[in-house]
């Protein structure tokens, strides 16, 4: 497997006729993308301007930067006032429903959008592009296979970069700096405008047990009020827990795994934990397969738990996280959410990451993330690597 800098053409028919299938359910003769993850998702590359996708037939490109982008379907484009005249002129007739991203664009981008089109009615693409991205086209599932294999490389050298006195900040920017030698892309991609971090976070000791204003499993002080989340800069002392979450976004397509190493030997309620976080991870691959309810693998893992005694730590402390793992892909928290209220079942094409943690106080955070593929027949995992707790000194 290589990673390929664009996507076959084949591959972005399959993810077109997708998005087609959905826009239909929803009664749309159109959908319009300008945000970067679904220009790439509908094109293959990011570009300043408007994809423009009819319920039938191939996508127009109208690009505004850059002005070296050539081709049959690629029309150069100054505003989005010029589209209608544009698609007329190519023999299009104008939409009567249009699709544009509502959850993603400004008001003022949307409204704009919407009175070009006029006298169409606007609708909401959002929820129809993500529910296509939610299950994978074999290129796809491919590149996330290179960020896996990838991802566990770079978290082979991880004992290797700690040294005792080293800020927990420190340690996480060697870890930063292998994964960018490894490949990575150093971006990191989410869904929400509140949602912002690095390459990933580190969470060692007493810091874990911080909440966090974003919607993460746990969060983390962070450095600066600007950015409240991971690292805090404490020194990492003897007898805590190092949990690192870093993305594993060697291609467009990110994996998600999270590993945990001790400084010195840690109370034994802590490998108690993590083991439970284990045994979670085996009953997915044993039990998960198309079909099976996203509620049901949340409410498992609480009875889980509880049975193993740590309830009162599951997903955080004072604040827990109200679900056990997430869909992945070009965005690292895609549907489905593996969640008590979901209405989503594990279909084959998905992939998920699933991660039951426990937050210790003063020893830290412990449990596995690992992200896995659904096939026809079950679920595959994709980020290999040792899932102890690793000893660092």
């Amino acid at each position: 497997m290589k990673i390929s800098k664009y996507p076959p053409k084949e591959d972005l028919k399959l993810r077109w006729e997708k998005v087609q299938t959905f826009m239909k359910e929803a009664g749309a003769d159109a959908c319009i993308a300008s945000t970067n993850v679904n220009i790439y998702y509908l094109t293959g590359k990011i570009f300043a301007g408007y994809v423009y996708l009819p319920s039938e037939g191939e996508p127009i490109e109208f690009v505004q930067r850059p002005n070296s982008l050539e081709g049959e379907r690629i029309i150069p484009i100054r505003k989005p006032e010029d589209i209608p005249a544009l698609l007329s002129g190519k023999g299009y007739q104008l939409p009567s429903v249009f699709l544009l991203e509502a959850d993603q664009i400004t008001y003022n981008e949307y409204l704009r959008l919407e009175k070009a089109l006029a006298p169409g009615t606007a609708s909401n693409a959002t929820p129809v592009l993500r529910k296509a991205r939610m299950t994978k086209t074999p290129w796809e599932i491919e590149q996330l296979r290179i960020s896996g294999t990838r991802h566990a490389e770079a978290y082979k050298s991880i004992p290797s970069l700690f040294r005792s006195g080293m800020r927990d900040i420190e340690f996480q920017y060697e870890i930063e700096w292998v994964m960018r030698q490894n490949g990575s892309l150093g971006i990191f991609r989410t869904f929400g405008h509140q949602m912002e971090i690095f390459m990933g976070s580190l969470l060692a000791g007493k810091n874990a047990a911080t909440p966090s204003s974003y919607d993460f499993a746990l969060g983390g002080g962070g450095m600066s009020a600007c950015l409240p989340i991971g690292a805090s800069g404490d020194i990492i002392e003897k007898g805590q827990s190092i949990m690192i979450d870093m993305a594993g976004n060697f291609t467009a397509y990110m994996t998600d795994m999270t590993r945990v190493y001790s400084y010195g030997t840690l109370p034994d309620k802590a490998y108690r934990a993590h083991e439970a976080s284990i045994q979670m991870h085996n009953r997915l691959l044993e039990t998960a397969k198309p079909g099976t309810e996203c509620a049901e693998i949340y409410n498992w893992s609480l009875e889980m738990a509880e049975e193993a005694g740590f309830a009162a730590n599951f997903m955080g402390t004072v604040q827990q996280a109200k679900f056990t793992g997430h869909g992945v892909g070009l965005e690292i928290n895609e549907p489905p959410v593996l969640m008590g209220r979901s209405k989503d079942t594990l279909q084959p094409g998905m992939t998920i990451a699933f991660e039951p943690k426990f937050v210790l106080p003063d020893i830290g955070a412990v449990g596995i993330e690992n992200t896995f593929l659904i096939t026809e027949n079950g679920i595959e995992k994709i980020t290999v690597f040792e899932e102890n707790i690793m000893k660092l000194e």
